[in-house]
């Protein structure tokens, strides 16, 4: 009598797994029933229409080809030769502050570095290598990567830095400039954009205010 329930159990367990199958579509997962009735995405995901208006500059670095700023347009001053007729080393005299008042380099000792470091003397227009070869102000990361190697393999690789628009092709990102001012590339210090008042106020308390 207990075989007898026993084989009406199976057989009655066996039905509802037919039966639910068969109401499933005969999936035998989820993931099967997924990929037989998911639509196919007839549209192409695309960052090319949030690029529209933005001068873009196609690059090959290594393996790697995409999309970067143009720079010459952005900046107010260029072209550098409309000012620099002659070369910095005769305008030892000048007083640099009166034509670039509000630029602190902050960069490196001054020991180390100042402007003739990185803008080409020989034509103020382009930047210099650390070798001494012309580089194109537009290609500036170049310049940088000479000391920042490892912030540049990221960066050409896509784990540093920002894009321009999103994250789908065609890929165009930000460069050293686009965030990082040259002269002073640390961040500077900011209060969170929201914090707790009381510590606020403590914060203040301590500075004296």
């Amino acid at each position: 009598m207990k075989d007898k329930h026993l084989k009406y159990f199976f057989l009655t367990m066996l039905l509802m797994v037919l039966f639910s199958c068969k109401k499933e579509g005969e999936y035998h997962s989820v993931t099967d029933k997924i990929k037989a009735e998911q639509k196919p995405y007839h549209g192409k995901l695309t960052s090319e229409d949030l690029l529209t208006g933005t001068d873009l500059i196609k690059i090959t670095e290594g393996e790697f080809t995409f999309l970067i700023p143009e720079r010459k347009g952005q900046i107010k001053s260029y072209e550098c030769i409309e000012c620099h007729s002659k070369p910095f080393e005769k305008k030892k005299n000048a007083n640099l502050k009166k034509a670039h008042w509000n630029i602190a380099l902050k960069h490196a000792n001054s020991d180390i570095m100042n402007c003739a470091t990185c803008h080409n003397e020989n034509d103020m227009n382009s930047l210099k290598s650390l070798t001494n070869q012309k580089i194109d102000i537009n290609l500036s990361y170049k310049l940088c990567s000479q000391c920042h190697s490892s912030q540049f393999n990221d960066w050409k690789g896509g784990a540093h830095g920002k894009k321009v628009a999103g994250w789908t092709p065609p890929r165009a990102s930000k460069t050293c400039v686009n965030c990082h001012n040259p002269h002073s590339p640390s961040f500077e210090k900011r209060w969170p954009v929201q914090f707790n008042t009381q510590k606020g106020i403590e914060r203040n308390d301590g500075l004296g205010h």
